[in-house]
């Protein structure tokens, strides 16, 4: 299993645009094999950073949801919410494997 990490640097003026673009991805990953482990905004602290935490089975399989993501249209809406809104000021994404019971 390999978990993506998603850390953004959002709008804090645009957290309710910020947090429909989210809502919207939540699904579509599960949808495309996933496991959305949810979006995490600003509550104490940095008003300016969010996360997100999914997991695909292997990197290959993140790979493959990668390369669906442009024919997708559910997809492609999420994307232009986001270029729409500038609710998004930058993202890094980086891969982590879990340490699991046993």
């Amino acid at each position: 299993m390999i978990t993506c990490y998603l850390r953004y640097v959002i709008d804090p003026y645009k957290l309710a645009e910020f947090e429909a673009y989210a809502k919207l991805w939540i699904p579509l990953v599960n949808r495309m094999g996933g496991i959305h482990h949810g979006y995490f905004l600003p509550g104490e602290g940095a008003n300016n950073i969010a996360v997100a935490l999914f997991s695909f089975p292997s990197l290959a399989a993140y790979e493959a949801y990668r390369a669906r993501i442009p024919g997708d249209h559910e997809c492609q809406d999420a994307l232009a919410l986001a270029d729409r809104t500038r609710c998004i000021v930058s993202y890094e994404r980086s891969f982590m494997r879990p340490v699991l019971e046993g």
